[in-house]
């Protein structure tokens, strides 16, 4: 049997692997369209490549994907963070786990996963074929792959492409028959050049709550500050839930930021009365409010109009309630996106509708098989 995996990205050689472990006798093509293998592996982490997570609660880990949920559910039971990070281990790689959840190479080098996949693939005889695109399949008694360079015929294909940044990317695919979800930018910042915010750069909060104003879509976690806007994993969360609506949106819409961390209103006000009472000398600069950093609550003072100087005792009514107002209920204009860094992470692909979740395989296109980023899966 001969089967041809399409992408040489991570998906493309674990697949590759595994299907070779599990049929010896078959011959087995990996097509890259570049010259380059495993190029996203190479930069993701910062160049020390983030394997996965270190979590080992499957409700958990499936709830952070906003499309795909279901589906992850179940093939987490089947193969987990647990099951990835002892393949690794097994093949010579120590991984450890940072606070934050995720699992790096001991080297902190992604060139220890990559020479992992490429010594596991060279073991078992797999054939690697580096600038071949594959522009056209044919359903033929089997598969012809065919492109400039390429003109195969296998009896079963794996598809691992990766995402496409536009819908024409995945024509190749549609023509064959499956239905494909529209492609849009997930996993982003968002950039706020009209807003004076931005002259605190570096500036972060362990835990703000972020809103979309006007719909349905909220997150929660640290925030950071940055010159041109917000980033941080609050952020990201929430341009990859609400980002088909961010879209539609032409990421021009209003965020709003409450600095407490999700506190209502008149918990807000509660502490800060407290916290006013409990030292009436004090002026407002030297109030410890909700653990925000110095530069960000002398910001917000300035936004309401009050003076740092200010003694605690001399605040009345409407400037308390100014201050819950700008704490619970900031708003910016948010105009436009920048993806985090050199990754990116796109919404969108083949649907699942189009696919057999037992087994992967498509469902109009018998022996053909989807893993990876070509799928409309993505996950925070």
């Amino acid at each position: 049997m001969k089967i041809g995996v399409i992408g040489g990205g991570a998906a493309g050689f674990y697949a590759a692997i595994q299907a070779k472990e599990g049929n010896d006798m078959a011959h087995i093509i990996l097509f890259e369209k570049s010259s380059k293998l495993l190029s996203k592996v190479r930069i993701s982490g910062g160049g020390r490549c983030n394997v996965t997570n270190g979590s080992e609660d499957i409700e958990a880990l499936a709830a952070a994907y906003p499309r795909g949920q279901r589906l992850m559910k179940r093939a987490l039971w089947q193969f987990s963070t647990v099951h990835i990070k002892a393949w690794f281990e097994d093949h010579g790689v120590k991984l450890y786990t940072q606070d934050d959840g995720r699992v790096f190479p001991v080297s902190d080098d992604s060139r220890s996963i990559i020479d992992a996949l490429l010594k596991a693939a060279d073991a078992l005889s797999i054939e690697i074929r580096t600038s071949s695109a594959i522009e056209k399949i044919e359903k033929n008694d089997g598969f012809i792959l065919s492109g400039s360079k390429v003109n195969e015929k296998v009896d079963k294909v794996i598809v691992a492409s990766g995402g496409s940044p536009k819908i024409e990317g995945l024509q190749w695919l549609k023509h064959l028959g499956h239905k494909i979800e529209p492609p849009v930018p997930s996993l982003f910042t968002f950039n706020m050049p009209d807003e004076s915010v931005t002259s605190l750069p570096g500036v972060s909060v362990q835990k703000a709550d972020v809103t979309i104003v006007g719909s349905k879509w909220s997150a929660n976690g640290p925030l950071l500050i940055t010159h041109w806007g917000m980033s941080g994993p609050a952020i990201l969360k929430l341009s990859a839930f609400a980002a088909r609506d961010l879209a539609q949106y032409h990421y021009r819409f209003k965020l709003k930021v409450n600095w407490t961390g999700g506190f209502s209103q008149l918990e807000v006000k509660s502490q800060l009365l407290a916290l006013i009472s409990s030292d009436q000398a004090k002026t407002l600069s030297a109030l410890k409010v909700f653990d925000l950093p110095k530069r960000l609550w002398s910001y917000l003072l300035d936004k309401t109009g009050l003076e740092e100087r200010k003694p605690c005792a001399e605040l009345g009514q409407k400037s308390i309630n100014r201050l819950v107002e700008v704490l619970t209920n900031d708003q910016y204009e948010v105009n436009g996106k920048t993806t985090f860094k050199e990754e990116f992470v796109t919404c969108g692909g083949v649907s699942l509708k189009s696919i057999d979740w037992k087994t992967m395989e498509s469902k109009v296109v018998p022996g053909m098989y989807f893993a990876g980023e070509v799928l409309d899966i993505d996950g925070v």
